[in-house]
């Protein structure tokens, strides 16, 4: 006959659960496995899945019963690394989308806007091409391989049932005021472009005020703008590899902080 004992049985499902809750709330924000068109179950899957991989190395639990006060407030702080290990990567595909933004307003596409499932509001088209493009890279490289493995290694640098720190909350803000940064530095080749011509048109309208620029000012940004983004976005592969290596690096300076390290 098989018995079994209490503390046998938290043991299994600590060793399951917590390390379950910090895969889960990386998941929830995540890029591409986070978005919103993407089913719960299918985040849900992917989280067990990914547990069961990673829960076997991780190392001993506390001996904490996860239905005490104690244990909930376990179940909390992994929940709150997972998401600020998500949401560090999240940041990238939203300056990619702001940069679309600002590129969108010179080039008089900021009208040409649809509902955006993943976000849940209108955004450019811009914005969701340079969006897609960055996913694409980001699978291509395997990115998402690269994000897992800095999830796996959280475990080591802030064990479960460590006390958390600010100063990982601080390194997260600081990552995040990066964001206007990034998305200026990947749409600055356009924008110089493309407030040149408008400089030009502004002067060609004072200088030959017969002349309408709104009809013919529209076409040449229009067609100016696309030709930069054929030209830069091919281009901007190696800049957006190095956003993820910051991403990943991000992510470790988050839970060293988290440490207290």
């Amino acid at each position: 006959m098989i018995e079994f004992q209490l503390e046998q049985l938290y043991a299994w499902i600590t060793g399951l659960l917590w390390p379950l809750l910090r895969v889960g709330g990386l998941v929830a924000l995540a890029p591409i496995v986070g978005e919103a068109v993407v089913p719960v179950r299918l985040k849900v899957g992917v989280s067990i899945i990914i547990t069961l991989v990673i829960a076997p190395v991780i190392g001993p639990m506390p001996a904490i019963a996860p239905a005490s006060y104690a244990g909930l407030l376990i179940a909390a702080q992994q929940v709150l690394i997972g998401m600020a290990l998500g949401f560090c990567m999240r940041l990238i595909f939203t300056a990619t989308m702001m940069a679309g933004e600002f590129v969108g307003l010179p080039m008089g596409l900021a009208f040409a806007s649809f509902f955006d499932p993943a976000t849940g509001a209108n955004t450019a088209v811009l914005s969701r091409l340079l969006n897609l493009v960055t996913m694409l890279l980001f699978l291509a490289v395997n990115g998402h391989l690269l994000m897992l493995d800095g999830l796996a290694r959280s475990f080591e640098l802030l064990p479960i049932g460590a006390s958390l720190h600010a100063d990982g909350w601080a390194a997260l803000m600081h990552w995040s005021g990066q964001l206007w940064i990034i998305g200026l530095l990947l749409a600055l080749p356009l924008l110089v472009v493309l407030q040149t011509i408008n400089l030009s048109l502004g002067i060609l309208n004072r200088t030959a005020q017969q002349l309408s620029v709104f009809a013919v000012g529209f076409p040449i940004t229009l067609s100016t703008g696309l030709i930069m983004l054929a030209i830069v976005v091919p281009r901007s592969s190696e800049f957006l590899m190095q956003l993820f290596e910051a991403g990943y690096q991000a992510m470790a300076q988050i839970a060293r902080g988290l440490m207290g390290t």
